[in-house]
């Protein structure tokens, strides 16, 4: 009998590598039981990355969401664990040391286990701070290998950004195969030499299934000493996600590995579970080729999380382009041809960038450069000319040294602008910020909350986070979400005064009592104006105002809790007495 092999759900990764949102605290804390009733989970990943920042921006509160979620599992003695980009945490962007400290201890308090740091530069300088600040909240830091493949990112390379690694304090090693684009045999050598010097750190493999490779790699790795494979489950395994549990356990189990049972009707019920999610509002923002596989994959090496976003920058330039073809005479592109040549220029604009490992944020700073390279040339004009700040961040340094050489005409593009080349320590770049964001608390009288993750997740995403208290982010979701809707009821067929119809046929009309003028009052902190589609009324809540001819203000009450689904007057509209002011969905019908 070989070793035992554990397994990770990574259910977090799974909504990110599939769509734009994830589910709700309350699908959430539903799924749950049934991950841990299926048995054969010894981790989940629970939050961290993009995961906190999209419960913002639908109006939620990300607090709330990860201490819900991670506390069925850790009562069931499953480990939790999140995703952590070293030098920009949660986010995008570098963040300054003392929120990263605070990020480790808010986690901790909240239910996380384990934080799986990495840096999109493989940049020691950015991860081996997480670890210390890990370490010192009482987190497990799980160290992380980005892995992409090209000449410099060799086991020698790996293993040498490993050692460094394990030194500063991490017990745990992570091979993040984002992009699924690791060799076997190269991954199965990089665990085999890291575990023959360090026998006693874990080592966890997180592989996309998008290429192709990622059964092959997942048996090369435990063959040569890894301990647990991060999987996915119905209906978001495979194409561009992860493997499913299923596969990935029969295929250790007939080669002798240990490996748990899964309660299979467990299984059934979880995946009916997520699709029911799907059905509910997130599978209006999932891209259907996220679930298709493609060995183009392997020629550009980009994240398959990423493929949803990258067909919908193309679709955004595609009649553009297509329209300076027209004015020369040439022949249009069909989106295929386009996807075939930004695979092509990525794999032109990737080398001479300097090699940085195709994961968050340098695989879209890579794509965009790629794309807009694309778009100066059907111009017929030169690449290089639009290249944004966050990207010349990368190339001058202030990100982390680059895994490769720049290329000579990148060098002097920068020298042209007059740009400097640095090489400090990358947080340097980025004091202290908590005070000031304390004050902001204080002034805008805002509690800290339980151990301080409301100050954190202000200091973390400012922006998204002032959204979130305004309702603006909740506004502009149940916008987002009708959009969406009223876009899929239009591809299939219907026409816009069709899906009018069919709204109002589900919805209470709201009746003008009286003649008169229409007032909104939905915000007092603005001007007045009429209510967003998705906005929720309470049963005892004024709806509107109707200005009588007489001089009243008479108030129009719904009478039941729902959802406006229509507005059909303006602030300011004169309406008769029985005319429809707005449909209003009742809650027990509204999705």
């Amino acid at each position: 009998m070989k070793k035992e092999i554990k397994f990770s759900l990574v259910y977090r990764d799974m909504w990110q590598s599939s769509g734009k949102y994830q589910p709700r605290v309350d699908q959430l804390v539903r799924i749950a039981p049934l991950i841990v009733e299926m048995g054969c989970f010894a981790r989940v990943e629970t939050n961290g990355g993009a995961f906190e920042q999209v419960n913002l921006l639908y109006g939620e509160n990300p607090n709330k969401a990860v201490r819900a979620f991670t506390a069925p599992f850790r009562e069931a003695g499953i480990q939790t664990h999140m995703l952590d980009r070293g030098l920009n945490a949660l986010r995008m962007y570098p963040v300054p040391a003392d929120v990263r400290r605070l990020m480790y201890k808010v986690k901790h308090a909240q239910g996380v286990d384990i934080t799986r740091i990495f840096c999109g530069l493989n940049e020691t300088r950015n991860i081996i701070p997480s670890i210390k600040y890990a370490l010192e909240a009482g987190m497990i830091p799980q160290a992380t290998l980005c892995i992409t493949y090209s000449p410099v990112h060799t086991v020698e390379y790996y293993v040498g950004i490993a050692d460094q690694l394990i030194e500063a304090g991490a017990p745990e090693i992570c091979l993040k195969d984002m992009a699924g684009i690791g060799r076997p045999g190269m991954l199965g050598q990089l665990v085999r030499t890291i575990k023959e010097k360090y026998p006693d750190v874990l080592i966890q493999y997180h592989g996309h299934s998008g290429p192709g490779l990622s059964m092959a790699s997942i048996l090369e790795v435990c063959e040569n000493g890894a301990d647990i494979i991060d999987v996915a489950m119905e209906p978001m395994s495979w194409g561009k996600v992860h493997p499913d549990i299923i596969s990935v356990q029969a295929m250790l189990k007939d080669l002798g590995f240990q490996v748990p049972d899964i309660n299979m009707k467990a299984y059934m019920k979880a995946r009916a579970m997520t699709q029911e999610f799907i059905d509910d509002f997130l599978g209006y923002f999932m891209d259907p080729t996220n679930k298709h596989m493609s060995s183009l994959l392997l020629k550009c090496g980009l994240p398959g999380g990423m493929m949803g976003s990258m067909m919908a920058d193309l679709k955004g330039v595609h009649s553009g382009i297509n329209m300076i073809l027209r004015g020369k005479n040439e022949p249009e592109l069909s989106l295929d041809d386009l996807l075939v040549m930004l695979f092509d220029e990525v794999e032109y604009v990737w080398p001479k960038l300097g090699y940085p490992p195709l994961v968050t944020p340098f695989s879209q700073y890579v794509k965009n450069v790629a794309l807009m390279n694309l778009m100066q040339q059907v111009k017929g004009e030169e690449r290089w000319t639009m290249i944004d700040n966050h990207t010349w961040d990368m190339i001058l340094g202030k990100s982390g040294r680059l895994p490769g050489t720049l290329a000579p005409e990148i060098v002097e593009l920068a020298k042209s602008k007059g740009f400097e080349f640095v090489d400090t320590d990358p947080q340097l770049n980025y004091p202290d910020a908590l005070d000031a964001y304390r004050k902001e608390m204080d002034e805008s009288g805002w509690e800290y909350g339980d151990d301080d993750e409301e100050l954190f997740e202000l200091a973390m995403h400012d922006r998204q986070y002032r959204d979130y208290k305004s309702g603006v982010a909740k506004k502009r979701f149940e916008d987002d979400l009708q959009r969406a809707k009223d876009a899929a009821m239009v591809k299939s067929g219907y026409s816009e005064e069709e899906i009018k119809k069919l709204k109002r046929a589900k919805a209470d009309p709201i009746i003008a009592p009286s003649k008169g003028q229409v007032l909104w009052e939905v915000s007092v902190e603005g001007p007045s104006s009429a209510p967003f589609i998705g906005r929720k009324y309470q049963h005892d809540e004024v709806f509107c105002y109707i200005s009588t001819p007489w001089g009243e203000y008479e108030k129009i009450w719904t009478g039941f809790t729902g959802r406006v689904v229509d507005v059909c007057a303006k602030q300011g509209d004169v309406v008769n007495k029985g005319d429809v002011i707005a449909y209003i969905q009742r809650s027990d019908i509204f999705a």
